[in-house]
């Protein structure tokens, strides 16, 4: 089945204080393969000189476009307002310090219209702060509901849901964690969500993505189970558990976790 270029894709990328990546994102968006996109930048009421960088783009190219916010507000609602103006048929998103591969949004728009589906994500690559490569993520062929409850294998910058399917689905407000509630609503309306097990974009791993901050998501992961999912005590207990063991096996146990099937190896783009 040949590519339907005609279909407009809804980049959206949060940004605060991200001077520093931003171009490198933006750049990684221009050259895309797929060029029928529009790249929402939703900033955050950043301090940094991100504006002027942003707005120094979009005078180069209509398709991206600034919007501002009018309070520091958080990523989820810096993404919402990004869906909410989206004119795209396909919603995708990039973080203001993470890349694509050029190959990006061609593959994963063809996966999902040869094969009908409606929410797909990829592999990634991650990146440290000199630019190393530092580790590769795979994904399953598919997950469900409950096995995103068990691990989240999404990866937030490889996402892409199909709004023709599924129609405008927005993350819950809360502070982090929020990707994954967004996951959650879409499989309470289909079965899984698919994979395309090759690595088709960078994720850049910042200096303090360390110990504190997965004390902080499995808070957030926590209050998500309870306050969003408003799962019982009992299965949220259950769901926790099987987060925080994966998460261990997956961090300290990387062959351990590829023998269990909680890691997957994949092909590079």
């Amino acid at each position: 089945m040949s590519l339907d270029n005609k279909v407009l894709v809804s980049i959206l990328t949060p940004s605060y204080n991200a001077e520093k990546y931003l171009a490198h994102t933006l750049e990684s968006v221009i050259a895309q393969t797929f060029q029928a996109w529009e790249l929402l930048v939703v900033d955050d009421c950043s301090p940094d000189n991100s504006n002027a960088l942003i707005e120094s783009y979009v005078a180069k190219d209509s398709r991206i476009k600034l919007v501002r916010l009018t309070e520091n507000s958080g990523a989820a609602v810096a993404r919402n307002k990004a869906i909410e103006l989206a004119r795209g048929r396909y919603i995708a998103f990039l973080d203001s310090d993470d890349r694509w591969l050029p190959s990006k949004l061609e593959k994963q728009i063809r996966f999902m219209q040869d094969n009908d589906v409606a929410f797909s994500y990829t592999a990634y690559e991650k990146r440290d702060g000199q630019g190393n490569a530092c580790g590769v993520v795979g994904v399953p062929s598919r997950v469900s509901y409950t096995d995103l409850l068990k691990v989240c294998s999404i990866g937030c910058l490889t996402a892409m849901y199909d709004t023709a399917k599924l129609g405008k689905v927005y993350m819950p407000l809360i502070r982090k964690r929020q990707d994954l509630g967004l996951w959650l609503r879409i499989l309470k309306q289909i079965p899984y969500a698919y994979g395309v097990n090759e690595v088709l974009a960078q994720y850049q791993v910042r200096s303090d993505s360390i110990s504190a901050d997965k004390r902080v998501a499995a808070k957030y992961t926590w209050r998500l189970y309870r306050d969003i999912e408003k799962l019982c005590l009992v299965r949220a207990g259950y769901y926790f558990s099987h987060y925080a063991f994966n998460g261990f096996l997956r961090t300290k146990l990387p062959g351990l976790a590829r023998r269990l099937g909680i890691l997957n190896d994949c092909r590079r783009g």
